[in-house]
């Protein structure tokens, strides 16, 4: 999706405002995994919490897609 959002005269980029949706997603699930344990298992946690908000910001980008 391309493009940009007016926001009382300030424009911004679509991907800007997916990513803002796509953060709390990815902090809620963090949070949800570590209290499961699953970093037991994960190398590194660092990587493995970017590539999850990666993930998460291409469905949401997606989902967007398709709901239009």
């Amino acid at each position: 999706m391309t493009g940009e959002v007016s926001f009382y005269g300030i424009y911004i980029p679509w991907i800007m405002l997916l990513a803002l949706a796509a953060w709390p997603l990815s902090w809620g699930l963090c949070r949800l995994l570590a209290a499961l344990g699953f970093y037991r298992w994960v190398w590194h946690p660092a990587l493995f919490d970017t590539a999850l908000y990666v993930l998460l910001l291409y469905a949401v980008s997606r989902l967007s897609a398709f709901l239009q």
